[in-house]
């Protein structure tokens, strides 16, 4: 047996490191200063005789064996983890911390109603809430950073289980001066791609608009990108165009103190479904599973 075994906190540095490809943010990733980061790497590089990453004045470049053990380090550490998982679902459930990513197009109008009941139903649960989009999210799922995603399907998450939660239909929303005529529910085939405002690159919500406008030619004419739902609706209020909001978004009063008349959308699949996803295979799956029927009864 090896004489020396890496320490769990060298192997976070290493991967922390891997990840960002910079020393400083590595280690504010894993809330230690610098030289501790540094120091813990020359240490380990010392003790197993091999040189994992060249340094330089601008440029962290890892060896080729220096990847081949991130890597690994990276299965190492997710291993110990479910370690404690296992520990977590063995005891009382939805107790303890618990990591989870909201994706922004959910995240401020469906907590606030969902967080308090989650409180009073499970008072030793110590949730933490990291808002990304779906890319990151489920990237950081994949990387052991969250332990669960609460995310809009379809979406494509990688090695996930899922519960669907509800669904959330999709709106069109137009200056009100623009609602003379029209009917109670608008088809895709009215909506005007040249007055069309959509978020930017990397929010699913866009993805699930067009999909169910069908119109692929939508993507390409769309007028302007938005951030945020919040900037849109106010691109809208000032007559800048027409928009897709979800239903959740219009119950959390998104177009309160404004002009804006939604109308639903009349396609054939016209929502998107809310779901609780996580890792596939992961000791918590029963324990994942309870929380989601805590957040559908909570919705």
């Amino acid at each position: 047996m090896s004489t020396y075994l890496p320490t769990l906190k060298q192997l976070q540095y290493l991967v922390a490191l891997k990840d960002y490809g910079h020393f400083g943010r590595a280690a504010d990733a894993c809330f230690v200063t610098q030289s501790t980061l540094s120091a813990g790497l020359r240490e380990l590089e010392s003790l197993i005789g091999i040189t994992l990453v060249e340094r330089t004045r601008r440029v962290v470049r890892f060896t080729p064996l220096g990847l081949r053990i991130a890597d690994k380090a990276r299965r190492v550490l997710r291993e110990a983890e479910e370690l404690g998982d296992m520990a977590r679902a063995a005891g009382k459930p939805l107790s303890g911390e618990l990591r989870m990513g909201v994706i922004p197009t959910i995240a401020p109008f469906l907590l606030p109603r969902m967080l308090p009941q989650l409180r009073a139903a499970w008072p030793e649960l110590k949730l933490y809430l990291r808002e990304e989009t779906s890319p990151s999210a489920c990237d950081s799922l994949h990387r052991g950073l969250l332990d669960c995603v609460l995310l809009a399907l379809p979406y494509a998450c990688g090695e996930v289980e899922s519960a669907e939660l509800f669904d959330d239909r999709l709106f069109v929303a137009f200056p009100e001066r623009d609602a003379a005529g029209l009917a109670a529910s608008v088809r895709p085939d009215a909506i005007d791609e040249s007055r069309l405002l959509l978020l930017e690159d990397g929010h699913c919500l866009k993805d699930h608009a067009l999909a169910a406008c069908n119109r692929p030619e939508l993507r390409a004419e769309a007028a302007m990108l938005g951030t945020s739902l919040h900037t849109l609706v106010q691109m809208v209020d000032n007559g800048l165009g027409v928009t897709l909001l979800p239903e959740m978004a219009l119950d959390a009063g998104i177009l309160k103190d404004t002009s804006i008349v939604a109308r639903p959308l009349d396609a054939e699949h016209p929502t998107r479904k809310i779901a609780l996803a996580w890792r596939k295979g992961s000791p918590r799956d029963k324990e994942f599973r309870l929380l989601a029927d805590a957040l559908r009864q909570a919705a």
